[in-house]
């Protein structure tokens, strides 16, 4: 099979992970992924190829982001190739729950997916609520079940 971090020939393709914190006072903090190539050289801003975005195109239709422009058809198989290797070499757990949001976010299976508010089980709602709790069908009927 073939290697998806060695797709054109003689890059040597992996990600660098920078954590920026938020400036206006919010405890959130951003994760940007760069795509680095390690056969150019070995520091960061000389080896630099391109940021990954956090949702891929598959290859249909317009191509939005730089990094499949560059990658074209194998750019899904390479950023969850990419993202797999920085899952297993990082060590920082703030780095491995966003990297694993990210895999989640590129798995067509998984995208869309809710949690529901009783069982606790994932199901894909008919509708996406804000600030609402989902039930999944069988909690629904046993909680607003005709009595």
């Amino acid at each position: 099979m073939l290697n998806p971090l060695h797709v054109l020939g003689s890059m040597d393709c992996r990600l660098q992970v920078f954590k920026l914190d938020a400036t206006d006072g919010n405890l959130a903090r951003t994760y940007r992924f760069a795509v680095v190539d390690f056969s150019r050289s070995k520091s960061y801003p000389a080896n630099f190829v391109c940021m990954l975005p956090a949702k891929v195109d598959q290859g249909k239709g317009k191509i939005a982001n730089v990094f499949g422009t560059l990658f074209g058809d194998r750019s899904l198989e390479l950023a969850i190739g990419l993202l797999n290797e920085a899952l297993k070499s990082e060590s920082d757990v703030e780095v491995k729950t966003e990297i694993e949001r990210r895999l989640k976010l590129l798995d067509p299976k998984q995208a869309g997916l809710v949690e529901c508010s009783l069982c606790k089980k994932p199901f894909r709602p008919p509708k996406m609520r804000k600030y609402k709790q989902h039930f999944c069908r069988e909690c629904f009927r046993k909680r607003f079940a005709v009595r």
